[in-house]
């Protein structure tokens, strides 16, 4: 099958020559799931065993992809599991499912020191399976799956995505999450809890009109294969690699969202990125701090203002400045601290049509910088705030239906599970 041009560029300049995919077949896909697997031999089968249950007319277009990866330095634990796991893989007689294997772990060929991690991993999966890409097939688009290998799918994941991105034409997105509660009460009001913040952020942005007000967790995101080499690929971070990800997406093509299909991201506690679900929970459980508290409603009503200000008008850069310095003074001292009228008197003058300007707006305000700008008002004027005074008040402002009663800093777990409901089915 003949490449597009596009494709061969861009693999020519990537350097994972060391790696390749196994399969047991010489088909081609219209869709491909890439799933980084590390110390994660039990939790493969449950996944499997969850998208075997997905439609058989979709999974057969479908190649699923495991990166099993480890580094060097990793213990013999890890190394371990992944062999047992690369076993498991090369004698699977699933007649439902393609399965793709890329084998970062055997002696030889596991992840570098200095780069290895769940970025790295992702980008290895993702640019090797654009080699297994139908492209001969113009009838259907060629769609990059992002998955966790700790999750389960709902039964018409497979179905959901496809149809929507075929019928609406779209370039990336990301699909529905809700994370399954643990046993115990401490680690249910653990992931509850992480995943308000989460839904309480977005919500927020939505709220401001930001361009950015979407999910980032890697398990979840979604784009074809053009939107994925004009980006440059995964990158190679070791965490946050979803949300840099997603980033660059949104700089290029609209992030629609996938209500109908649903992962389910795994609520356990996890040492092996500095931030992220595993990480939060373990705070939680440990007690290291109060994590009842929410980014204030304050910032998101500053971040509103100006995001008002700068998409609608047009102005210098110092003008701009101004009408910043006018809704908050530390919104003022934040812009100016990031060079916003040298760098903004610069697009203006490389930007020849109202269409670039509108764009290099975009960029400018990107993801990043929004976060950066709400932990800065965070940390020099607005602090964070009680939780569900927060969300009570957010729902009030966004004129959403809130039927719960609650006057506790810390309400009853049921009351908990309310407030998480409420916002799963705000997002639906």
């Amino acid at each position: 099958m003949q490449q597009p041009q596009n494709v061969k560029k861009y693999l020519s300049s990537q350097n994972n020559f060391k790696w390749k995919i196994e399969t047991t077949n010489k088909k081609l896909y219209n869709n491909i799931i890439v799933i980084p697997a590390k110390l994660e031999f039990e939790n493969v089968k449950k996944l499997i065993e969850s998208i075997s249950k997905n439609s058989t007319e979709y999974l057969k277009e479908t190649l699923l992809v495991f990166v099993v990866n480890n580094l060097l330095s990793d213990s013999s634990e890890i190394k371990s599991d992944n062999k047992k796991l690369l076993t498991f893989l090369r004698q699977l007689n699933n007649k439902k499912i393609n399965i793709g294997i890329i084998d970062a772990s055997s002696k030889n060929k596991e992840l570098p020191e200095k780069e290895g991690g769940v970025g790295l991993a992702r980008k290895i999966g993702m640019d090797l399976s654009l080699n297994y890409f139908n492209y001969s097939n113009n009838s259907n688009k060629k769609i990059i799956i992002s998955l966790d290998a700790d999750c389960t799918v709902s039964e018409n994941y497979l179905e959901t995505i496809v149809t929507e991105f075929n019928k609406n034409n779209y370039s990336a997105g990301y699909v529905n999450f809700k994370h399954p509660l643990p046993i115990s009460n401490k680690e249910q009001m653990a992931i509850i809890n992480y995943e308000i913040f989460l839904r309480y952020y977005v919500l927020s942005l939505k709220y401001a009109n930001s361009h950015y007000a979407f999910y980032t967790i890697g398990s979840t995101i979604i784009c074809d294969f053009e939107s994925y080499i004009k980006v440059g690929g995964m990158n190679k971070r070791k965490a946050g690699e979803d949300f840099y990800f997603m980033e660059k997406l949104a700089k290029i093509a609209d992030i629609k969202k996938i209500k109908h299909a649903t992962v389910y991201p795994s609520a356990r506690v996890s040492n092996r990125v500095p931030f992220g679900t595993g990480k939060r929970i373990e705070k939680f459980i440990k007690n290291k701090q109060n994590e009842y508290l929410l980014y204030s409603g304050k910032s998101f009503e500053v971040l509103k203002s100006w995001l008002e200000i700068f998409h609608e008008r047009k102005l210098t850069g110092k003008e701009y400045l101004e009408e910043a310095k006018r809704i908050n003074k530390s919104l003022y001292t934040f812009l100016s601290e990031q060079k916003f009228v040298n760098n903004w008197d610069k697009i203006v003058a490389n930007s020849k049509t109202e269409k670039q300007l509108k764009k290099q707006k975009l960029m400018w305000m990107d993801g990043f910088k929004t976060l950066k700008l709400i932990h800065y008002l965070r940390d020099n004027e607005f602090p964070q705030e009680k939780m569900f005074q927060s969300l009570d008040s957010l729902f009030t402002k966004m004129e959403i239906k809130n039927k719960i009663r609650n006057k506790s800093d810390i309400p009853p777990l049921s009351v908990q599970k309310d407030y998480l409901t409420l916002l799963q089915e705000i997002d639906s």
